[in-house]
C-alpha cells in the first residue's frame, strides 16, 4: 500500500556531546520517508534547492522511494543548525534558514491522489489541509504538528484535525494544544477536535496512545550508544504509519503493534548522525529489535 508523506527535506548541522554533523541529510519527510520505506511504498512531496547535492537523491531512490513530488526550485534549500546537550530531550535550535522552502505550495501529482495513507508532516496548518483538499479518499489521515504552529496558527491547526484520523505530537505540544497541564485532561480534549488516536511522543520515556476507549504505553528501548535524536519522532511516525500501511488494519490491537514498531525505528534512528544507521539497517535486524521490544514490556498475570 502506498504512503504520501508532504513536508521538508533539508540539510541539517547537529552537535551533540558526542560529534557533530555538517551539512547532512534532513527534513520531516526525509526521515519519515526512509523509516516507512522497509514497510511500504512511499511518495514524498517537498522541495528542495539548487544546490541539494544529487547524492542524497540517490540515496532516497536507492530506498525506492518515489521522488516525482519533490521538486527543485532556483534558491538555496532550506537549512536547520541545532545542538544538543546531555539532556539529549531537547534540542537548541542555533540557526534556521527556510530558503525555498518559505514559499513552498504543496503539488499533488495526479499519481498520487489515489494514496492510501496520508502524513501530514509538521508544516502550516492551512498547507496540511490543502493537501487533502488534492488528494481523493486516503484511507487514514495522519498528522505531525510543532509548537510554533500551536501558538500561531490554532485555529487553523483545530479545523485540519477534523481530517486527521491520527495526531502524532509530543507531551508538551499536547498540552500547550488543548491549554491544559494535566496530560488526561489535555489528551481527551485534542481527541474531542477530531482524531480518532493521539500518539504522544516521549523521548526516551516511550510513547502514549489514547483512544476514547483507553490508553496504551509502550517503553522506549535503553541504549548504550545515543549519538544524535534528531528525526528520530518522525522515523517514529514512518515505522508507526509504514506499519500501519503494510497491514492496512487500523485496528486498536494493530495500532499497538505499530506503536511498537514505531519506537523501534527511532531506537535505530538515534545510534548515528542524520540517517547514517538507516542507510546500514537491514529488516533481520527491525524483527530482532521487536522482539526486543516485546520482551522488555511482557510480564505475567497474577
Amino acid at each position: 500500500m502506498s504512503i504520501l508523506v508532504v513536508g521538508s527535506v533539508a540539510l541539517d548541522s547537529v552537535r551533540t556531546p558526542f560529534g557533530d554533523a555538517k551539512e547532512a541529510l534532513g527534513g520531516s519527510a526525509t526521515y519519515f520517508s526512509v523509516a516507512a520505506s522497509f514497510f511500504a511504498d512511499v511518495r514524498v512531496v517537498a522541495v528542495v534547492g539548487e544546490d541539494f547535492p544529487e547524492e542524497h537523491l540517490a540515496f532516497l531512490r536507492s530506498r525506492s522511494i518515489d521522488l516525482e513530488g519533490l521538486i527543485r526550485v532556483p534558491g538555496r534549500t532550506f537549512r536547520w543548525t541545532g545542538e544538543y546537550g546531555f539532556d539529549l530531550n531537547e534540542a537548541k535550535t542555533l540557526e534556521t534558514q527556510l530558503n525555498v522552502f518559505a514559499t513552498f505550495q504543496p503539488e499533488i501529482p495526479e499519481a498520487y491522489t489515489e494514496s492510501d495513507l496520508v502524513f501530514l508532516a509538521n508544516i502550516d496548518p492551512d498547507l496540511q489541509r490543502q493537501v487533502l483538499g488534492q488528494v481523493s479518499s486516503p484511507r487514514l489521515v495522519a498528522a505531525d504538528t510543532m509548537n510554533y504552529w500551536i501558538g500561531g496558527k490554532p485555529e487553523a491547526l483545530r479545523e485540519t484535525l477534523r481530517s486527521v484520523d491520527i495526531l502524532l505530537i509530543n507531551d508538551a505540544e499536547t498540552r500547550q494544544l488543548a491549554d491544559e497541564p494535566n496530560l488526561v485532561r489535555a489528551a481527551q480534549k485534542v481527541l474531542s477536535w477530531g482524531p480518532t488516536s493521539l500518539v504522544i511522543k516521549r523521548g526516551e520515556y516511550g510513547a502514549l496512545m489514547v483512544r476514547k476507549g483507553g490508553w496504551f504505553a509502550a517503553p522506549a528501548l535503553p541504549l548504550d550508544s545515543v549519538f544524535d535524536p534528531t528525526g528520530a519522532g518522525d522515523c517514529f511516525a514512518g515505522g508507526f504509519i509504514g506499519y500501519l500501511a503494510n497491514t492496512m488494519n487500523f485496528e486498536e490491537q494493530n495500532i499497538r503493534k505499530a506503536i511498537v514498531m514505531g519506537s523501534v525505528m527511532a531506537s535505530f534512528n538515534v545510534e548515528a548522525f542524520s540517517l547514517d544507521r538507516l542507510r546500514r539497517l537491514t529488516y533481520p535486524e527491525i524483527e530482532a529489535r521487536y522482539k526486543v521490544f516485546k520482551h522488555l514490556a511482557h510480564f505475567e498475570d497474577l
